[in-house]
């Protein structure tokens, strides 16, 4: 039904923009056409906001856990570079 409707409302405007002759008409339509382009520009930067301030927060509990789990020679490139030749070295 919505459909239907703007369709219908489409056509009235563009019959009206059509009768007003082309620079009323064409600056109509232009504005017409920008609003809705800045009308979207700020819906979607409104969407990333929400979704933004709807993430998950990390935990400091959650650090503790993870930096416990991971193994001394993974936490930096340096010492698993030390751990790698130590390996190769057969210690």
């Amino acid at each position: 039904m919505y459909l239907l409707l703007s369709i219908l409302l489409s056509m009235v405007l563009g019959y009206l923009l059509f009768v007003l002759g082309p620079i009323v008409g064409g600056i109509a339509a232009f504005g017409i056409i920008v609003g809705s382009l800045f009308r979207g520009i700020y819906l979607l930067n409104d969407i990333r906001k929400r979704l933004a301030s709807d993430s998950p927060v990390e935990k400091e509990v959650q650090k503790q856990q993870v930096t416990e789990v991971v193994p001394e020679h993974l936490k930096s490139p340096g010492d698993y570079k030390k751990y790698l030749e130590g390996k190769e070295r057969g210690f």
